[in-house]
């Protein structure tokens, strides 16, 4: 009777795996056996002596050529990149808060930035549009990620525009600037193509900054970076 009552305090049998039933394994608990769960996020670093590929061509390659056709005096005076700005307005955001998010995380994937939620300066009544609403979703390139960008947008993006023929030679502000609208942002492979057009496929316009003084040196500078302008 007192191995009877002995056995009964056990427990009962293990169960599967070689752990009692209710144990750690059963409440999701780390075990001996298992591996660890890595909850936190990646954190990609680049090498110190890393350089992108069209910073490399543009030090090696399209300064020479500018400094050669327009006659630089001096080296700093060679028009070179600034920033490349891109920016998502969702008009219908004014009735869906949600498309402002799936904007901000699909512009996020494309820039390897953080996105910055643009908010509606005054209230306008016939859109039912209030001030300090979210109504889309811009982020400023610099430095790497900018060539990084450049990069991908030319040799990976523009080719997987429908019916391409080129971009617009003469959308420049003036003043060394240029300015592209796209209409579907599912052209660059890093949004999840079924996900975006479930949510909706959204617009971009990107916005390239220089430091050319004219029209004619930036469009010579975007030529240099390989960029399809229209003839």
């Amino acid at each position: 009777m007192a191995g009877e009552k002995d056995k009964g305090k056990g427990g009962g049998k293990p169960a599967a795996g070689g752990q009692p039933k209710g144990g750690a394994a059963a409440k999701g608990k780390r075990t001996k056996d298992s591996a660890p769960v890595n909850t936190e996020p990646r954190n990609f670093t680049r090498p110190k002596d890393y350089t992108p590929r069209m910073k490399s061509h543009y030090e090696a390659v399209v300064r020479k050529a500018l400094a050669e056709k327009f006659g630089y005096a001096n080296p700093m005076q060679v028009p070179r990149l600034d920033k490349i700005v891109i920016n998502m307005g969702v008009g219908e955001a004014v009735n869906d808060r949600k498309i402002v998010d799936h904007a901000a995380s699909d512009l996020a994937l494309i820039s390897g930035q953080k996105p910055v939620v643009t908010r509606a300066r005054t209230s306008v009544s016939t859109f039912k549009l209030r001030e300090g609403m979210p109504i889309g979703a811009k982020v400023t390139l610099r430095g790497a990620r900018m060539y990084e960008f450049i990069d991908r947008f030319v040799t990976i993006a523009l080719p997987r525009v429908k019916d391409f023929r080129g971009l617009n030679p003469k959308s420049f502000d003036g003043r060394g600037n240029y300015a592209c609208g796209i209409k579907e942002h599912i052209i660059f492979p890093e949004v999840d193509y079924d996900k975006a057009v479930e949510q909706g496929v959204l617009g971009m316009d990107v916005i390239i900054c220089t430091t050319a003084t004219t029209d004619d040196e930036a469009r010579e500078l975007l030529r240099g970076f390989n960029v399809p302008f229209r003839k």
